[in-house]
């Protein structure tokens, strides 16, 4: 079956870069507090791990929609995200990614218009991929597997940590290679990845509900957990530490698309992009 998923699902990564002007909510300050709200721009780097450009431009496919092989619920999924246009589908689908970033910065990878975002790495898949994207360059000879290796290359996250971001830089990633792929062992940049709980006796609540509550959810795959932990995780990590550069990578798609579901893989793309 996964041969034949090959040709369907492309093992591309969605790549959604934006700087916000992150004026984060600040905690109201009493007269004697003499605490610096920290107004600066923030960066957040998102991937989606084997969504299709077809369904980010177009929304869902009808060829596999009605594929009793890959698709159930069919009925189901047409109500809620099918439409002549593609443009009323994609934005169905991904509302946030066509309202606000597209109205607000810029999308890029429309193949049917000529935009073309190729990889340079020759392997096309999972550890290649991230250390292209970031690293900035390809490295055919020493990443060419998705064993458990530290990454040779600097990322761009250690680069700011090492720089202008000390301290202020972290990962979070639902598959269980992102401590190597970012190299946290040499970086220093924390990882919170796989199926890893949030460290530390500084935690939120929230944190310690999450360590808990992953410990009792289903293990669907054995080295990606579902994306609502990795969500959460990450977002009350930027509640409690205000990091300057935040890197979140989402896995369901791409296994869901390993699967040959393409009911889940649909229902993923638009719980991560809301």
């Amino acid at each position: 079956m996964y041969l034949k998923l090959k040709n369907n699902f492309s093992m591309t990564l969605l790549l959604v870069m934006f700087a916000l002007a992150c004026k984060q909510p600040q905690p109201t300050k009493t007269k004697s507090e003499t605490s610096v709200v920290d107004n600066s721009e923030k960066v957040i780097l998102i991937t989606l791990d084997g969504l299709r450009w077809q369904e980010v431009f177009a929304g869902i496919d009808s060829l596999l929609l009605y594929n009793d092989t890959y698709t159930k619920g069919q009925d189901h999924l047409e109500s809620v995200f099918g439409d002549s246009s593609a443009t009323e589908r994609r934005e169905k689908l991904m509302p946030f990614m066509w309202t606000t970033i597209a109205e607000s910065g810029f999308i890029f990878g429309n193949r049917n218009l000529g935009s073309k975002v190729n990889l340079t790495n020759s392997h096309w898949f999972s550890y290649p991929g991230y250390n292209e994207i970031l690293s900035g360059n390809a490295d055919d000879v020493r990443i060419d597997s998705n064993d458990k290796i530290n990454n040779p290359n600097k990322t761009i996250l250690e680069l700011a940590h090492k720089q202008a971001y000390k301290g202020r830089v972290a990962a979070f990633g639902s598959w269980d290679r992102f401590k190597y792929i970012v190299n946290e062992e040499r970086s220093g940049v924390p990882v919170n990845d796989g199926y890893n709980p949030a460290p530390g006796d500084d935690i939120s609540d929230a944190e310690r509900q999450l360590n808990h509550l992953q410990t009792q959810a289903v293990k669907i795959w054995g080295s990606v957990r579902q994306d609502v932990f990795t969500h959460n995780y990450a977002l009350e990590y930027i509640k409690r530490k205000r990091p300057k550069l935040v890197y979140i990578s989402y896995g369901e798609t791409d296994d869901f698309a390993h699967d040959g579901d393409y009911t889940h893989y649909i229902l993923s793309a638009r719980n991560t992009t809301l």
